[in-house]
């Protein structure tokens, strides 16, 4: 099977033979992984008789999909034009990245909602699409399975759940995170606001 079908499923409509191409052309192994909680996508450059490498997780909806996968695609260009010279996530990055999106918001690839907050976020990208709080909640109402909630969604006082089945009640919000309390143990912990939890 073709890089072109093989991306069908994952990516939206009229975008696989553009990314099949890029696979193609800069010789990437592509892995469609198992949902990774601490990363939706990674990059590897050339090394120990490996080409380059990028893995997309297969649990994201297709425009997030798409948009790690040129996230991922960006350090690849980054890497060909400036190696190891460069900060993985700096200036030169973000230009890469900014030029590789372009084509996909030209032609409005991207519901208008993703879309305005795609442009917002590309003003200036951070090193995962996950820091940006507006353009994953957008993200997250194009999910097809919408089980989990965000840590900034649970009721003040509420219990939640994380994957691996440890139970907090939420407490006070602390600059950027919130505190909250393990039913267990009684040990308190701080939360990302754009956690996925489930409700108890």
């Amino acid at each position: 099977m073709n890089n072109e079908k093989i991306l069908e499923p994952y990516l939206p409509p009229g975008t696989a033979l553009m990314m099949a191409k890029w696979i193609d052309y800069f010789q990437v192994e592509l892995s469609i992984n198992k949902p990774r909680e601490s990363v939706l996508g990674d990059y590897r450059h050339p090394h120990g008789g490996k080409g380059h490498r990028i893995s997309v997780n297969r649990d994201l909806n297709p425009h997030a999909f798409l948009i790690t996968l040129i996230h991922e695609f960006a350090h690849l260009t980054n890497w060909n034009k400036y190696a190891n010279k460069v900060k993985p996530h700096g200036e030169e990055w973000k230009i890469e990245y900014k030029i590789l999106m372009q084509p996909f918001l030209d032609r409005k690839i991207f519901p208008e909602e993703i879309e305005r907050a795609v442009r917002k976020y590309m003003t200036n990208p951070a090193a995962s699409s996950c820091s940006d709080v507006n353009l994953l909640k957008v993200l997250k109402r194009f999910d097809q399975h919408q089980h989990t909630v965000f840590v900034s969604n649970v009721p003040g006082g509420g219990v939640f759940r994380l994957r691996n089945g440890r139970t907090f009640q939420k407490l006070e919000l602390l600059r950027k995170r919130y505190r909250c309390k393990e039913i267990s143990s009684g040990d308190i912990y701080l939360f990302s606001p754009v956690m996925e939890v489930y409700l108890v």
